[in-house]
């Protein structure tokens, strides 16, 4: 049961990594033709399809942060859930 847990965490920080990533390479206006964060952008928009636009601000910054920093909140938040109750059985 144990190595569940630790493999639900693991996976929910991959996760909650590859937004953040996303996140700083789009902040800092990385070279969208470069093939590495390209990458990162399709597995971010993947990953976070069921947030992005949730809610709309008119500050780029804030609406990149909604739009990728909430979906990775809740990763993080659910997977630490999910093994704290898998710990708990």
């Amino acid at each position: 049961m144990r190595r569940t847990t630790s493999v639900i965490s693991v996976v929910a920080h991959a996760i909650a990594a590859i937004l953040v990533i996303w996140i700083l390479l789009d902040l800092f206006e990385a070279n969208p033709d470069n093939s590495l964060v390209h990458w990162f952008h399709t597995a971010a928009d993947w990953l976070a399809g069921w947030s992005r636009g949730l809610f709309t601000v008119s500050n780029r910054t804030a609406q990149i942060l909604l739009d990728y920093g909430l979906p990775a909140v809740v990763y993080v938040v659910v997977g630490n859930l999910v093994t704290r109750g898998r710990a708990l059985d």
